[in-house]
C-alpha cells in the first residue's frame, strides 16, 4: 500500500500556535509542534490534559478555535475527517470503534476499499475484486487474525477487537497513523503482543499515539510530548522526558503517587 507522498522537508504533521475552547472553557493552548516522517511520537499527560482533544484537532472531529493544523506541508484546518483521511491520515479511537456484526475480513476490506479508488458503485461486485482481496489478506496476517478471517469481529477477545481495529486504521495505507491508547485494558501478555503489533504495522509510517502505560510510551516512542492543562511543557526523546524535573512534578511523579496510594 503506497502512502501518502510529502513535501519535501516538510514535518509529517504540524501544529502551529493552536488553541480550542468549548464557550469560555480552554481546553487547548498554544500547542505548537511539529513530528517528522516516520517518527513514533506519544503524548502523554494526567487525564483532563486536553490529550483527546488535540486527536480529535488533528484528525479533524473537532474544529480548531485558532491556530494551523497541517499535514505533510499541506493546511489541513477545518477540512472534514474523510477529506483529512483521503491525504493520508488515519485514526483508531480509545473506544474499540469496528462493525461487531461484520467478519474480520469484511472489516479491513471495508478499510482498503476506498484506498483503491471504489467508491459508491452499484456496477462493481465487491467479492469480485481481487486487488482488495489481496490487501485485505496481506493486513489480516500483518495483525495475526487471518485464522480468525470468517469470525464475526463481535466475538473476538478484547485483545483481537483492539488489533482489528488496529488493521482497519492501517488498511488503507495512510502515511500517518493515529492510536488512542491502543493497549488500554489488556493484560500484561497482551500488551507486549500489542506492542509488537503497532511496532510492525506502523513500520515507516508516522505515528503519534496517546497512552497512559509508560513502559509501552518508553518502549515505541521515538520521542514524547508532555501537555498539561493543555499546554505542551516538554518534548524530548524517552530519557530526555524520564529525567525532566518539571515532567516528573506535574506528571510522571503524580502516577508514583498514585500507584503507592492502590
Amino acid at each position: 500500500m503506497k502512502d501518502q507522498p510529502g513535501r519535501a522537508g516538510a514535518p509529517a504533521i504540524e501544529l502551529r500556535e493552536v488553541y480550542k475552547s468549548f464557550g469560555s472553557t480552554k481546553i487547548i493552548q498554544g500547542v505548537s509542534l511539529a513530528i517528522a516522517n516516520g517518527e513514533r511520537h506519544a503524548i502523554i499527560g494526567p487525564n483532563g490534559a486536553g490529550k483527546s482533544t488535540l486527536y480529535n484537532l488533528i484528525s479533524g472531529r473537532f474544529p480548531v478555535t485558532s491556530g494551523t493544523v497541517l499535514l505533510n506541508g499541506e493546511d489541513i484546518t477545518g477540512l472534514k475527517p474523510f477529506e483529512i483521511n483521503r491525504k493520508g491520515l488515519s485514526r483508531s479511537f480509545q473506544v474499540t470503534n469496528i462493525f461487531h456484526n461484520m467478519t474480520v475480513y469484511e472489516n479491513i476490506r471495508c478499510g482498503v476499499l476506498w484506498s483503491l479508488g471504489y467508491r459508491y458503485s452499484f456496477w462493481h461486485r465487491v467479492n469480485g475484486l481481487r486487488e482488495v482481496q489481496r490487501r485485505a489478506q496481506e493486513v489480516m496476517e500483518r495483525i495475526g487474525l487471518e485464522k480468525r478471517r470468517n469470525v464475526h469481529a463481535g466475538v473476538l477477545t478484547y485483545a483481537e477487537q483492539r488489533a482489528l481495529e488496529i488493521g482497519v486504521t492501517i488498511a488503507g495505507g495512510a502515511g500517518a497513523i493515529l492510536l488512542d491508547e491502543p493497549t488500554a485494558g489488556m493484560s500484561r501478555s497482551e500488551t507486549a503482543r500489542a506492542v509488537e503489533l503497532v511496532r510492525s504495522v506502523t513500520e515507516g509510517k508516522t505515528l503519534i499515539m496517546v497512552e497512559h502505560d509508560m513502559g509501552v510510551v518508553f518502549d515505541l516512542a521515538d520521542r514524547i510530548s508532555v501537555l498539561v492543562y493543555g499546554e505542551i511543557i516538554a518534548t524530548g526523546k524517552p530519557e530526555e522526558i524520564r529525567a525532566n524535573p518539571a515532567v516528573q512534578e506535574a506528571y510522571l511523579g503524580a502516577l508514583h503517587k498514585e500507584a503507592a496510594s492502590a
